[in-house]
């Protein structure tokens, strides 16, 4: 189905279209390139007109340019704008404006890209609906998600995250959601910002840009929770407040951890409501009570959507839980595998901890006797000065009282590992890479193993590391 004609990308950008093309997809990078796409050449760490000629090889219907790169036919199809980052970003308005879509914009410290993935596991069923299939959220994830929306799209999922104060409120005005929330505030990006209170506002600019008649949705538990429900009352038609305290429109009101699955039960202000996730994890019950929260903002049917989020696990590297066969000859000879190595923060690093603490490791099927919960964690990384201090804190976590060995990685876990006891230091490596070398002999048959860090402290190599230690054994994940 044709995304953008010439003309129609030309009357987006104000830019001049050489040929008459058209594009299936949108891409800023030639390794995913399919062939159709339009290609965007951004200039971030390398200049994206370099591989112009590539894309355009590789089968792609034109390519959005601020210049004729050298070397092309002189009918290469093009479309030439002045800058190329805004000539992205006029495609996402001109997206975003075709479109009668309901929208959904998604952001919060700690939860955003599963939220999201959970959004458009419930709302598929409900209507044709776009989300991006990565952590787009930035300055040029949101308008690239937005240029790939089709016309036809009835639900959109937006990511919005940042780095820095002022980056959600423009981001959000592009999107213009019909529904924004804030999955929570926490001690993230703390480089960036004085303290928590600056996050919570930076949060609550997601409000700005909705629709008039749009709702606001925001944790209530959460110590910054009036900056975000006076920011939502400021820019809302209405509020919705999720969560455990009393206040709460939704209040979790139990959570029940098993082996694959999470069973919560709720309260939507008078309605009782029963669910479940597919995978183990406090977090994501909360998660789910705000997708809960959407569907009832949307008008959608409840009972579907609690039947789609029963059968929602998280995507690699947010979560995933795999038992890993170490002896091709003994099923029983196995490791579970709790992959969270995309991001991290206090907040996520407690919330992942709880998980590993509930898993129940088996005894008696390796070589050592007692089935063992071990904690692989890499540095958490953009906290500021308060770093050090963050990191020994982990260690403090009733969670940990339950983990009997901890892996550290990188220069800023080593404040955790001074912190905890004797008994529970495992390896202390300076990078991921190295201790990914010997991953396999960290571990026994009936361990329990979470993989933890940010993603630039690489430890999702330690992950990959096990997972060729073993093989995958597929499992029902409910």
């Amino acid at each position: 189905m044709t995304l953008w004609t010439a003309q129609d990308a030309a009357d987006a950008t104000g830019g001049r279209a050489t040929g008459d093309w058209a594009a299936t997809g949108v891409s800023i990078d030639t390794r995913t390139l399919a062939p159709g796409d339009l290609f965007v050449a951004l200039s971030a760490a390398r200049d994206g007109h370099d591989f112009v000629a590539e894309a355009l090889a590789q089968g792609a219907a034109a390519a959005l340019v601020a210049r004729r790169p050298e070397g092309l036919p002189a009918d290469a199809p093009l479309l030439v704008v002045e800058d190329v980052q805004s000539g992205l970003e006029a495609l996402g308005r001109a997206a975003r404006a075709r479109s009668r879509a309901r929208v959904i914009a998604v952001t919060g410290s700690v939860g955003k890209t599963s939220t999201k993935e959970m959004l458009r596991a419930v709302l598929a069923s409900q209507g044709r609906t776009h989300a991006a299939e990565a952590s787009y959220n930035n300055h040029w994830g949101v308008p690239l998600t937005l240029a790939r929306m089709p016309a036809d799209t009835r639900f959109a999922v937006i990511e919005i995250g940042m780095n820095a104060p002022g980056e959600i409120a423009p981001l959000s005005r592009m999107a213009r959601p019909h529904i924004a929330m804030v999955t929570t505030v926490a001690a993230a990006h703390l480089a960036a910002f004085d303290d928590l209170d600056g996050i919570a506002r930076e949060k609550a600019a997601i409000y700005q840009g909705l629709e008039p008649g749009g709702t606001a949705l925001y944790h209530t538990d959460i110590d910054t929770a009036p900056i975000l429900r006076a920011a939502a009352r400021a820019h809302a038609s209405r509020v919705i407040g999720f969560g455990r305290a009393r206040g709460a429109h939704h209040r979790l009101l139990s959570v029940d951890l098993h082996e694959r699955a999470t069973v919560a039960r709720a309260r939507a202000w008078r309605t009782p409501l029963l669910y479940k996730i597919a995978t183990p994890g406090r977090h994501f019950a909360m998660n789910g009570l705000a997708v809960l929260a959407t569907v009832l903002a949307l008008g959608l049917d409840r009972a579907v959507a609690i039947a789609d989020l029963g059968r929602w696990a998280p995507p690699k590297g947010r979560g995933t839980r795999q038992r890993l066969v170490l002896d091709l000859a003994a099923d029983d000879m196995s490791i579970d595998l709790i992959d969270d190595a995309f991001n991290a923060n206090p907040a996520s690093m407690e919330a992942a901890l709880d998980v590993l603490a509930a898993a129940r490791p088996r005894d008696d099927v390796g070589r050592v006797a007692h089935g063992r919960r071990i904690a692989i964690l890499g540095d958490m990384l953009e906290l500021g000065e308060a770093e050090a201090a963050l990191h020994a804190a982990l260690a403090d976590l009733p969670a940990m009282q339950a983990v009997d060995e901890v892996h550290c990685v990188g220069p800023r876990m080593r404040a955790l590992w001074d912190a905890l006891p004797e008994e529970k230091r495992g390896r202390r490596a300076k990078t991921a890479e190295s201790l990914a070398r010997d991953a396999h002999r960290l571990i026994d048959a009936g361990d329990v193993v979470l993989v933890k860090g940010s993603k630039g402290s690489r430890v999702s190599v330690i992950a990959d590391a096990l997972r060729r230690a073993g093989r995958t054994e597929e499992k029902d994940q409910g």
